[in-house]
């Protein structure tokens, strides 16, 4: 587990080598960290925080189970940046956002702009205006702001819309989709 600023993703020496023989095998390349394994296997998340400049690559399921530590870490990283508040996090979410990934087939991390927010950060956020719901799902720990640097937005809400499995917006001006895991819908465009 990181939480030390990572521009960008790299892929190890060994992984490289690996991909490379496979290839010249005529095999299916080995997947670089960041990607997905599938739904039965290993799944890892990884952020960049825009705010803090934080970032977190770590994985929260394997062998059939959620993973204590790692739910911990990316709680930790999905806190209020505005008055270091976290909760637990609903664990769909980050199944939300894994799949996402997926279908994205990026091996760059989400850039996070906002997890959780605390009633008095959303009741802020409101009060400047920019379209923040009163009763939020970001404070119940169901929602985040995201983009995925090298995926056009559009894009990047599309995946998600056809994933149905919650909210999906999209937020051109303020360059974000935001997900979440409360009912099927969809805004923006």
């Amino acid at each position: 587990m990181t939480h030390t600023p990572r521009p960008r993703a790299h892929w190890p020496r060994r992984q490289v080598l690996l991909g490379g023989a496979a290839l010249a095998l005529g095999l299916t390349p080995a997947a670089p960290a960041i990607a997905r394994t599938g739904r039965t296997g290993a799944r890892r998340l990884a952020f960049y925080n825009l705010h803090t400049s934080e970032s977190v690559d770590v994985e929260y399921y394997a062998e059939g189970r959620y993973l204590r530590e790692g739910l911990a870490s990316l709680d930790r990283f999905m806190r209020d940046v505005r008055d270091g508040t976290r909760v637990r996090m609903n664990p769909r979410l980050y199944d939300l956002l894994f799949d996402l990934h997926a279908r994205m087939d990026s091996i760059q991390p989400f850039h996070l702009i906002s997890g959780y927010r605390s009633p008095g950060t959303n009741a802020f956020l409101r009060r400047r205006g920019g379209g923040v719901a009163k009763h939020s799902l970001h404070m119940r720990g169901l929602a985040a702001d995201v983009r995925l640097p090298g995926r056009g937005l559009p894009q990047l809400w599309e995946a998600a819309r056809g994933l149905r499995r919650g909210g999906v917006g999209l937020y051109t001006r303020s360059d974000f989709i935001h997900v979440d895991t409360g009912r099927v819908r969809a805004w923006g465009r």
